[in-house]
């Protein structure tokens, strides 16, 4: 049954009043769904706060979810959000979001929507969503021989997969006998996909500072070139900042200037497959890291 409020809102399109509803400043993790279905239509992670006095959202789950209309009312014109499932209206769509997010707000009533709380949603039959909560992270780390900068990384709890490869070079589809001629502009790198909720980026810049040498340049260990310089590359404008900070940071602790490039991802390419995990299927094969340092890398915990 809804109440007196919320069948003006989603039958009448009404508009609560703004500041003092349920949801402007709930942000805690979880779902908001239809209040008239059950539908799920919107996500805590894309929930943020931008003063108009209602929640506020990126992006729907999924567009299939919401049918958008032209609204003439009140002299204006401006763009009604409705569930797709329930017909129900829910508010508007603007163009003036944070561009880092994707340029949108999703302007809606709370009194359109339910809000279930993470802890409960497998228990509410929204299980599958869970996910989608915490959604995992990439950056692209160049710290010398890729065979030991990866076997480094994959030790760290909060780390779900990684992949060598070639990162930001001047060619396409190479090979691992043409990067090793120092020619093609490639750097030996490894792509970390991480969990945020587990291991911090900066946590995780943190322990990679500890597995390089950030003063050489081009040169890690004994290996030479280009190949193998130090990088971050980032896919993601919002991790510059926090890339900058641990920078700023962990050059303190040296005299000289960091020769660590600190650039956005402009390409990558999957190494051969004998070198993906290339310790794991050859435990005594070559490594420039010594084994003290993977025993630290498992041990390490994000306070």
């Amino acid at each position: 049954m809804l109440t007196a409020e919320q069948y003006a809102i989603t039958q009448e399109a009404a508009t609560e009043r703004p500041f003092t509803n349920a949801y402007d400043h709930e942000f805690r993790p979880g779902i908001y769904v239809d209040i008239t279905t059950g539908q799920p239509l919107f996500l805590s992670s894309d929930k943020y706060d931008s003063g108009c006095g209602w929640p506020a959202f990126s992006r729907p789950i999924s567009d299939d979810l919401i049918a958008e209309h032209t609204d003439l009312s009140h002299g204006m014109t401006r763009t009604e959000v409705k569930s797709k499932l329930g017909n129900a209206h829910l508010g508007h769509v603007f163009n003036d979001g944070p561009r880092e997010k994707g340029g949108q707000r999703y302007c809606i009533n709370s009194g359109a929507l339910r809000f279930i709380p993470e802890q409960e949603m497998e228990k509410a039959g929204y299980g599958a969503y869970l996910k989608l909560l915490h959604p995992l992270r990439n950056i692209y780390l160049a710290g010398g021989c890729f065979w030991g900068t990866e076997h480094f990384l994959k030790q760290i709890e909060g780390v779900k997969a990684t992949q060598v490869g070639y990162a930001n070079g001047n060619t396409t589809h190479p090979t691992y006998k043409e990067v090793c001629t120092d020619v093609t502009g490639f750097a030996e790198a490894v792509h970390v996909e991480y969990d945020p909720t587990v291991v911090s980026l900066t946590f995780l810049l943190d322990l990679y500072f500890k597995a390089i040498d950030p003063t050489s340049l081009n040169k890690q260990g004994n290996d030479r070139g280009t190949q193998y310089r130090t990088g971050i590359y980032y896919v993601d404008k919002s991790d510059l900042p926090t890339i900058e900070a641990v920078m700023k940071e962990q050059q303190k602790h040296f005299k000289q200037p960091l020769r660590v490039e600190v650039l956005p991802l402009k390409n990558f390419y999957t190494a051969e497959e004998y070198h993906q995990d290339y310790l794991d299927k050859n435990p005594t094969g070559y490594c420039h890291l010594p084994q003290s340092l993977f025993e630290m890398a498992r041990k390490a915990k994000m306070k």
